[in-house]
């Protein structure tokens, strides 16, 4: 009995410890985020006059690493070329307004959705243009390489007449429609509507048509994006955006940068 109970202890023993070396190596594993970001993108992410990175996401990204008392490391790249970045190891997480989609999916795993913001055409105000091929056909639409709306427009539109052109960035999305190099753009509704039809050089512009719904390609949800099978991550991530949706953070960051409600149950 006094054996037993001295093998019990010392199991018991043995388990706490093994235990705390979990945890340690958890938080010495979470104790950076690096996180990839294209600052192009306002209002989600974009550069401030003083070069420093703004927008919700970088806001919302800081947010998290501050809840899990990590440190927050930004790496620029282009959109298009995050997702091989993150492959690649240059950083541990996208955190770049990326929608959640099948064809992603396949390619990297992802958080719970953090917001919803639909996809729209923009276009001259009055035009009769519509987010669908036959509106669209033989006419020019510039849209973000790597984008849910270059892959949908690539997809529904481009092989039935549409002159889709690709872009590094948005804004140079924007500075040819206003130049009238482009008949219209597919973008994200947010970021249009905060990031050009709200400023200067969007004066005479407008959606055009509905919000384009498509669960497949569109996507249902932005998340940030991890790679394949890092689940303690992931896990880190949404019990961190739990927290922040339960403390009013989460709100409070919503409401500083949008008028229309993005957020999700």
């Amino acid at each position: 009995m006094r054996q037993n109970a001295i093998n019990a202890l010392l199991a018991v023993a043995l388990c706490t410890a093994s235990m705390s070396v979990a945890v340690q190596v958890q938080a010495k594993e979470i104790s950076t985020i690096r996180f990839g970001v294209e600052a192009a993108y306002p209002p989600f992410e974009s550069k401030a006059a003083d070069g420093q990175l703004q927008g919700f996401d970088i806001d919302l990204g800081n947010a998290l690493c501050a809840q899990l008392k990590a440190k927050c490391v930004w790496v620029e790249n282009a959109f298009d070329g995050l997702i091989p970045a993150l492959q690649a190891r240059k950083f541990d997480a996208i955190d770049s307004a990326m929608n959640i989609n099948a064809k992603r999916s396949e390619q990297i795993d992802f958080t719970q959705p953090l917001y919803r913001t639909p996809a729209q055409l923009v276009a001259r105000a009055g035009s009769p243009l519509q987010p669908t091929a036959a509106s669209l056909a033989s006419h020019k639409v510039g849209v973000l390489q790597g984008s849910i709306q270059e892959q949908y427009a690539k997809e529904m539109w481009a092989t039935k007449g549409v002159d889709v052109v690709s872009y590094q960035t948005q804004d140079l999305v924007y500075a040819d429609l206003a130049a009238g190099r482009l008949d219209a753009t597919f973008v994200d509704a947010t970021a249009a509507s905060l990031g050009f039809l709200n400023q200067p050089a969007g004066k005479g512009f407008a959606f055009a048509g509905p919000p384009v719904k498509d669960a497949k390609v569109i996507g249902t949800g932005v998340g940030m994006g991890v790679r394949k099978g890092d689940k303690e991550l992931v896990d880190a991530l949404n019990g961190a955006f739990l927290e922040l949706k339960r403390n009013g953070t989460y709100q409070k960051l919503l409401k500083k940068y949008f008028t229309v409600d993005l957020a999700v149950d």
